[in-house]
């Protein structure tokens, strides 16, 4: 794989625009390239032959040896006239130098060569390198900064969680400390107090706090004995440990810091909401309990691996753009014959971005931190969890489902005709009251298949929809998951389809078998006990985060709207289908009219008013959404885009209406709302979640940055988008048009305005705040 190409894949995507820009400054050096070539076509022809190479060869094995030992750089005096601060000047194509602006440092690159011929390119070539090279420093320096106050907030942290836990541990004794020998002791000066004194900056501004954040001492002290046994690792961190806390003596830190700790109640639950509206303060008091400390150990812990992503990705970020200076100017050498490179990246080695350590000092201090406080000093368990490794049992039985999905839609199919079951008389009773039965797990595999579809495209185009949701680290599920799932269900239903094809009724009772009749609803109950299973299997995880997200859309006004949570709401907005199979579900099998497969259900107009009752349920859900979002966050355009529900809810109710009544205006009135709504939706699909239609972009009609390299797929997602929005009408104005499934794209929205923020991490809660100015915990 060219350079190129892997330093596209590497990058960070929400940092993408901060990178250095390979591929333009490639293109400008086969500028000068062609520049070269045709002022001196002769020449370069000539030193491209096969003879001219093989002379040069040739010539190379007469040069004198220069010993394996003898320094390659060593050079010859020069003449004092062609040298300047041992430099020298004639052979020399390039000097950089540093300039201050406005209080910050850049580099400038000064071309001595630009009088000769092809100069013009070179001197833009070196006027695009210097802002690439200041644009990274820059932003590496930005983001050090962030680091290093991050760091400063979590040392403050850490202070506060190691008295709370001693106060927990030892409620007895919280005041006589100067005894206490315990297993938090040797490591808080070594460890919290150094992620701020990790670099020159942070030791200089940390030298008073390290006194103060000395050895906090507990009991347990022979606990640390038998972990060392089960792990060499940690023994080895141990060690390291009791010896920096020889050097610096055994001191109790000030634990009076307890009197300025509050509890900062970062979990938004109803009753708070409920609170907060009502102008109810919040109860901030410590209550020290185990329970509060599990619950500030976790967030803590979440902090630091957050914490610790972040720092992998800015030491990756400054290694990959080092290597790419290098790489282009090795290009540019090659490509203009002179000997600038190393110059150059003497520059770039002394500069910050090259020759700051403060990154890999926190990771150690992090590492350090972390191991001791959270994984009781087991190396192994704090450095997990691995990497997600892709299984070849899930490829292999993803396979073996979808075979069997296959096969069971062959047979189905030749069943049928073998047996002429859709020329029989029961056809219409079996398409009237079974099939509306099975097609609500059509609905699921159709939906489970195109978010399958959605994690491999999100994938191949590096969307970072794992950190979009906030899935926990290695349990999002891949599209081979999401497929093996989707084909499981759809053996089943399947199967039980097969199963009562054309089951037959006992003659003298005129009843269908019971069991048989029932196979859809135990399947349904299947797939809502393995949905609500406790234990670890099936993926656990994934199911308890759909359930929160489906809780949190019931009660959309009483939580705060997240992405996944209005993503999901959105999702089942074109699960309307579903919605109103699972009422038939209801009444079909309540009022026991599976046992002669006839139903009154749709004759009934309570079932008819559930019917777009149901309907109204997840466009009500994101009318909320868009409501407590206007509430919170002030923006005006969530309330335009609960308008745009609120329409569709008023033509659904209307339709409600025309149906009761039989009255031709209430119809009338639906057509024009639904038609209004419809428009509206559309517009707000296109112009506002996607960003296209955009006149004055660089990509005619489309956004700046498209993340699909294809724009005829924009394209066709705009008039598929306006086809599945009037086909939807027809679940309101019952036109004849079949149910199509409508895709939603709202995750690459999310992820192009993560990218414009250079947003690569979440705000992760802390679990105590501090007023600098009053030194108090709020």
């Amino acid at each position: 794989m060219k350079f190129g190409k892997e330093f596209s894949a590497q990058m960070v995507p929400e940092w993408r625009a901060a990178y250095m820009d390979y591929g333009y400054l490639k293109s400008l050096l086969k500028e000068i390239q062609l520049s070269k070539h045709r002022n001196n076509p002769d020449s370069l022809a000539a030193a491209s032959t096969p003879h001219s190479q093989a002379r040069k060869r040739r010539l190379a094995l007469y040069r004198t040896f220069s010993g394996l030992t003898k320094s390659r750089h060593t050079q010859q005096p020069s003449s004092p006239s062609s040298t300047f601060g041992g430099v020298d000047i004639e052979s020399q194509a390039i000097l950089v130098h540093s300039v201050n602006e406005n209080d910050s440092e850049s580099y400038q690159t000064t071309f001595l060569m630009a009088a000769e011929e092809g100069g013009v390119q070179e001197l833009e070539y070196f006027k695009k390198l210097d802002n690439e090279f200041n644009k990274v420093d820059k932003f590496y320096r930005s983001k050090v900064d962030e680091v290093m106050k991050e760091a400063a907030v979590l040392n403050k942290q850490m202070d506060a969680l190691i008295a709370f836990r001693i106060k927990v541990e030892n409620p007895q004794r919280m005041f006589d400390w100067s005894g206490e020998m315990t297993r938090l002791a040797s490591d808080v000066a070594t460890s919290t107090a150094a992620l701020a004194a990790a670099s020159p900056h942070g030791a200089r501004a940390s030298t008073g706090r390290v006194h103060a954040m000395d050895a906090i001492e507990e009991r347990g002290s022979n606990s640390s004995c038998d972990e060392e046994k089960d792990d060499k690792k940690s023994g080895d961190v141990e060690m390291e440990m009791k010896k920096s806390e020889g050097r610096r003596g055994t001191r109790p830190a000030p634990l009076d810091i307890l009197d300025r700790v509050t509890m900062n109640h970062t979990v938004e639950t109803p009753c708070s909401t409920i609170k907060g509206f009502l102008n109810v303060a919040p109860q901030t008091e410590l209550k020290f309990s185990r329970v509060n400390l599990n619950k500030v150990e976790e967030q803590l812990r979440g902090a630091f691996v957050v914490f610790y992503q972040k720092l992998r990705l800015l030491k990756s970020y400054g290694f990959l753009n080092t290597l790419a200076f290098s790489k282009i100017m090795k290009k540019y050498d090659k490509v203009a014959s002179r000997d600038a490179s190393k110059s150059y990246m003497n520059m770039v080695d002394n500069s910050h971005l090259g020759s700051s350590d403060e990154v890999t000092k926190f990771m150690e201090r992090v590492e350090t931190t972390f191991i001791k406080h959270f994984s009781n000093s087991n190396r192994r368990k704090g450095m997990g969890p691995k990497s997600k490794v892709e299984r070849h049992r899930i490829t292999f039985a993803m396979g073996c489902f979808a075979g069997c999905t296959a096969a069971l839609i062959l047979a189905l199919v030749l069943v049928t005709r073998a047996r002429k079951i859709m020329d029989k008389s029961g056809r219409s009773q079996y398409m009237e009251n079974m099939f509306p039965l099975y097609s609500l797990f059509g609905f699921i595999v159709l939906h489970m298949l195109m978010y399958a579809g959605n994690i491999y495209f999100w994938r191949r185009f590096r969307v970072n929809y794992s950190f979009i949701f906030g899935f926990k680290q290695g349990t999002e599920l891949g599209y081979r998951e999401v497929l093996l799932l989707s084909f499981g269900v759809a053996v089943l239903a399947l199967a039980s389809v097969l199963s009562n094809l054309d089951m037959e009724m006992d003659p003298k009772t005129k009843d269908y078998k019971a069991l048989t009749e029932l196979l859809p609803l135990f399947l349904l109950l299947l797939v809502i006990v393995i949905l609500l299973c406790p234990f670890n299997i099936i993926y656990r995880s994934s199911r308890y985060f759909f359930l929160v997200c489906v809780f949190h859309s019931i009660c959309a006004p009483l939580y705060k709207v997240t992405l996944p949570d209005f993503f999901l709401a959105d999702q089942l907005t074109s699960q309307v289908e579903a919605f109103r199979s699972l009422q038939f579900y209801i009444c079909y099998y309540g009022r026991g009219d599976y046992k002669v497969r006839e139903t009154t259900c749709r004759s009934s107009d309570v079932f008819k008013i559930f019917s777009f009752l149901v309907a109204c349920i997840p466009f009500g859900s994101r009318l909320l959404q868009c409501i407590r979002r206007l509430v919170d966050e002030k923006d005006p355009m969530q309330g335009y885009n609960g308008l745009k529900f609120f329409l569709i809810i008023v033509s659904v109710s209307m339709r409600i209406a025309h149906t009761l009544t039989d009255d031709v205006n209430w119809k009338v009135l639906a057509g024009i709302f639904s038609i209004v709504a419809a428009i509206f939706a559309t517009y707000w699909d296109l112009v506002v979640d996607w960003g296209l239609l955009q006149r004055r972009s660089k990509n005619r009609w489309l956004r700046d940055k498209l993340l699909v390299p294809y724009k005829s797929v924009y394209f066709i997602a705009m008039v598929l988008n306006v086809l599945l929005r009037f086909a939807w009408l027809q679940t309101v104005l019952k036109f004849n048009v079949s149910f199509m499934h409508r895709q939603t794209m709202i995750t690459v929205n999310e992820h192009l305005n993560n990218v414009g923020k250079y947003r690569a991490f979440k705000s992760v809660p802390l679990p105590f705040n501090y007023d600098e100015d009053h030194g108090k915990l709020l």
